[in-house]
């Protein structure tokens, strides 16, 4: 569905993403992770257009490298960031409102908005500012505004980050149902391993832009590798 091949991104002297090649497959949750400056958000902004670079990414067989980042939504690639980012102007539903009008191949939706504000949990919070909201009600409402965007693959980037226990595992279940429910694929930066090895099918450890280990979650967070590099490493 995903593919990236060869793909190389310098900045400079610094290589940022080395050769890297990878797939994911329809219907997936496949997970990335590694140490702080490994490359992950990189590679995510590679994928969404924001950054040139060398290699290629398809999807569903299509080039889309050096396509501008609208175009990519429109194709159906959507992302959170690791800070969530709102309008905090306006209220939740005109905010998922905006991810249903500028992104969707449909257009605007009232009705697909609705289902969404349910979705996520926000319904009862639709005319509240986004300005307003907690943490986690912000890392919802950022999911829902990529949701609205009708995406077949949704790319996450460390949304536990700053959560505790009890909103991890809400967030956690709001992963598996976009997955199961929505048939959405998706793809997820994460530092929690655990969450990773009961979320995901296949696991993509890099280090320095480089691949150390791809396959089984179990697999390779037993891997001698994953645990020199990432896991009993200093990740401050």
């Amino acid at each position: 569905m995903l593919k990236m091949t060869n793909v190389t991104k310098k900045f400079g002297e610094l290589t940022a993403v080395n050769n890297l090649s990878f797939e994911v497959e329809q219907g997936q949750v496949f997970g990335i992770a590694g140490p702080n400056g490994a490359g992950k958000s990189t590679l995510y902004n590679l994928i969404t257009g924001l950054y040139p670079f060398e290699g290629s990414v398809t999807f569903n067989n299509g080039e889309i490298r050096g396509l501008p980042p609208h175009q990519i939504a429109k194709l159906g690639i959507s992302r959170t960031f690791q800070i969530p980012q709102t309008f905090p102007s306006l209220s939740v539903e005109k905010s998922i409102g905006v991810g249903s009008h500028f992104g969707s191949r449909d257009g605007f939706e009232h009705d697909y908005v609705e289902k969404i504000l349910r979705f996520v949990n926000l319904i009862d919070k639709r005319d509240s500012s986004t300005g307003q909201l907690n943490l986690l009600d912000k890392k919802m409402l950022m999911i829902g505004a990529a949701l609205a965007t009708k995406p077949r693959v949704l790319m996450l980037d460390e949304p536990m980050a700053g959560s505790n226990a009890k909103e991890i595992m809400k967030l956690m279940n709001l992963v598996q149902r976009i997955n199961r429910e929505m048939g959405i694929t998706i793809i997820i930066i994460e530092h929690f391993m655990k969450v990773l090895t009961e979320l995901t099918e296949k696991l993509l450890i890099i280090e320095t832009g480089t691949e150390v280990c791809c396959g089984n979650p179990v697999d390779v967070t037993s891997d001698p590798r994953v645990i020199e590099c990432y896991l009993g490493g200093n990740n401050d």
